[in-house]
């Protein structure tokens, strides 16, 4: 399908942008460009204009581009991109806050710990938007969404907006019934009462241990293979030899072999390569096939 086949009854308020490119706005750095990238100006612009988009057009939520391959041909049909607009945080009551689908997990945390709201700290640790780790049931630190979420807004395929309890997503171990295309715009959490110093503290631990065991520094898209039960994929990954594997200037993280890097310029090709050698190999060594965490996209 190619742009021309959008029609639109009213002009987006939004900014909408043929080809944008997407490497600058993904952690690794790498891949090729959206057919169309639209930031939507508020729930309203966005509903308008997935309604008078052709059904069956793709549609593909980015957030902060972090646990996300960009395959090199691009990513065709319309990328949506949640900015400002959608990274508000109100509070509800003394424990609950309700937060746009744009805001960070930092952002999300910080609010929490400075209105005293205890539970929420662990979305320290999740390099993502309130959109994408709802979607995914996110998690850090023996804690995930569904353990806070009462409930999310999305605006579907067909430009209607639900809000949907936390029991209609349906969560499993990364994973959602939301359907494909959904956009989560915005989330309701719920906490338990706290003190602001002892939150801090835990806030502080967590992000001292993120520091200290995985590349924070580096281009890399961040856990890169789900646990399997009973296992941790990082060291099913270093017993099968990965560790510092490279293909081009595509390396698995020698500080957390759960991680890919690109030292450099590696392709977005060379680093799914890296990626699907290294599931080769795991299932070779311990007969345990894992399955990617990080979403891969476009086209090859």
């Amino acid at each position: 399908m190619t742009a021309d086949r959008i029609p639109r009854s009213t002009p987006p308020r939004g900014r909408l942008t043929k080809n944008a490119p997407l490497a600058p706005l993904v952690w690794f750095k790498s891949g090729g460009a959206a057919e169309l990238l639209f930031e939507p100006a508020d729930v309203t612009d966005l509903s308008w204009f997935l309604a008078d988009i052709t059904p069956g057009y793709p549609v593909f939520v980015l957030g902060l581009g972090s646990n996300l391959i960009v395959r090199d041909g691009g990513v065709p049909g319309v990328t949506v991109r949640l900015g400002k607009a959608f990274s508000k945080i109100e509070r509800l009551d003394e424990v609950t806050l309700k937060c746009g689908g744009g805001a960070s997990g930092i952002l999300v945390s910080s609010t929490a710990r400075d209105a005293g709201i205890a539970g929420l700290e662990f979305l320290r640790g999740i390099p993502g938007t309130v959109g994408g780790f709802v979607r995914m049931n996110g998690g850090a630190y023996g804690r995930e969404v569904q353990d806070i979420l009462v409930s999310c807004t999305v605006v579907l395929l067909d430009g209607s907006v639900e809000e949907w309890p936390a029991e209609r997503l349906g969560y499993t171990y990364r994973h959602s019934e939301l359907p494909e295309g959904a956009v989560v715009v915005e989330a309701v959490f719920r906490g338990i009462t706290g003190d602001p110093l002892i939150i801090g503290q835990e806030m502080d631990r967590i992000a001292q241990a993120r520091e200290e065991s995985q590349p924070l520094r580096s281009r890399t898209g961040g856990s890169t293979f789900k646990n399997p039960p009973g296992h941790k994929a990082w060291a099913l990954v270093d017993a099968a030899g990965c560790r510092g594997l490279r293909i081009g200037d595509a390396q698995v993280s020698e500080k957390h072999c759960n991680f890919l890097l690109n030292l450099g310029n590696a392709s977005s090709s060379e680093i799914e390569a890296l990626g699907e050698e290294v599931r080769r190999r795991v299932q070779d060594k311990t007969n345990i096939t894992l399955e990617w965490e990080i979403q891969r996209i476009g086209v090859a």
